[in-house]
């Protein structure tokens, strides 16, 4: 075989489950279009793969784009708290306020300043470094629980700060800040498949850069530091700096979902500042399986579309049934469901080639 097909091969097996996933990403608006769109809204002259994108931004089509949307936002914010949970061991309360400072970043800039989009963003990913360097350099200095909570404290801070009332004028204190329009051109409302593909690649963009960073030295070491810090330290490795390198990592990439959510809302609201996002980002990487990567997108679409559904069936109640389900998840999958498949996929392969090997012996014999 030559090299080139060699290294094809390998690619594929490799990435095999992230392309078929991908493929489904791609065809799901047209998907939705063909199937839950409504024809009525659509002119009859209308013909071919452009009547499939106008059914997409019709009826039930256009609201599952939005969920998938929202899932793909969250999906990042969880991947960044993986960063630092999965991969660095570092547990934080106060993840939820680089999420919301790029909401307000973004919305503070596109609506009173005037600012490009472009711009604007430029400016979420200067405000998210700063800040997670400074928060970084004043909260690593301790460990454990006492970590969580200058995290805790670092967040509320945020949180109030966007409630106050003296600065209404600007943030919109309790009712938050709305009119964060992006270009009409990719206006969630008027032309919401262009933003969904816009939040597809994001979403791509930001998992290739999460897996380039976890599979290079710098993420070796940060899994070391998870391990075991003091045989990290020993070793000679500056514990201190691998862990504010994960730290920035994973505030610019909730900054950055978070101006996306606040693009695809057209505003922010304090809660997104909340302790509460960041129990719900916790949440989500637990479900899906911290340190993987995969688990914690896995989780974002679980725990997202379990809200939805319980909240459609069951009420004020669904709170009380998600709490049910969540234990159940941790008690009988304690690595999340990536990292117990992980874990337990070679005693799966070994049954089903035993149950293959004995499936052959009775065609054999028939």
């Amino acid at each position: 075989m030559p090299p080139t097909a060699s290294r094809w091969s390998l690619f594929l097996r490799q990435w095999r489950w992230g392309l078929i996933l991908l493929t489904v990403l791609v065809v799901f608006p047209f998907l939705a279009g063909a199937l839950l769109g409504d024809p009525t809204a659509v002119g009859q002259e209308v013909r071919g793969l452009a009547r499939l994108i106008a059914l997409a931004e019709t009826g039930q089509a256009k609201f599952w784009q939005g969920m998938v949307i929202q899932m793909l936002i969250l999906a990042v914010f969880a991947m960044s708290y993986d960063l630092l949970l999965g991969y660095t061991g570092i547990i934080s309360f106060g993840h939820a306020m680089f999420y919301g400072t790029g909401g307000y970043v973004v919305g503070l800039l596109v609506k009173h300043a005037g600012w490009s989009v472009a711009a604007a963003l430029g400016a979420v990913l200067v405000v998210a470094l700063l800040q997670s360097l400074v928060i970084g350099a004043l909260s690593l200095r301790v460990k454990g629980v006492y970590l969580a909570m200058v995290t805790l404290a670092f967040a509320e801070f945020f949180f109030i700060l966007a409630e106050a009332t003296d600065f209404r004028q600007y943030t919109g204190a309790d009712d938050g800040l709305h009119g964060v329009y992006p270009p009409p051109f990719l206006s969630p409302t008027d032309h919401r498949t262009r933003f969904y593909f816009l939040a597809l690649a994001f979403f791509v963009v930001m998992y290739l850069a999460a897996r380039r960073l976890v599979n290079s030295p710098t993420g070796r070491v940060m899994v070391a530091i998870r391990e075991n810090e003091a045989r990290a330290a020993m070793l000679g490795y500056n514990t201190f700096v691998y862990k504010l390198v994960a730290l920035t990592a994973a505030g610019v990439m909730a900054a950055l979902a978070g101006a996306l959510n606040a693009f695809f809302n057209l505003g922010v609201t304090p809660s997104v500042l909340s302790v509460g996002t960041t129990i719900d980002v916790l949440a989500m990487t637990i479900v899906g399986g911290a340190g993987t990567l995969t688990g914690p997108v896995l989780g974002a679409a679980i725990v997202h579309l379990l809200g939805y559904w319980l909240n459609r069936l069951f009420g004020q109640a669904w709170v009380l049934l998600f709490g049910v389900a969540f234990i159940l998840i941790v008690v009988f999958l304690p690595y999340g469901i990536v990292g117990t498949v992980q874990a337990r996929s070679w005693q799966w392969r070994a049954v089903w080639r035993e149950r293959w090997r004995r499936m052959k012996e009775i065609l054999k014999m028939a």
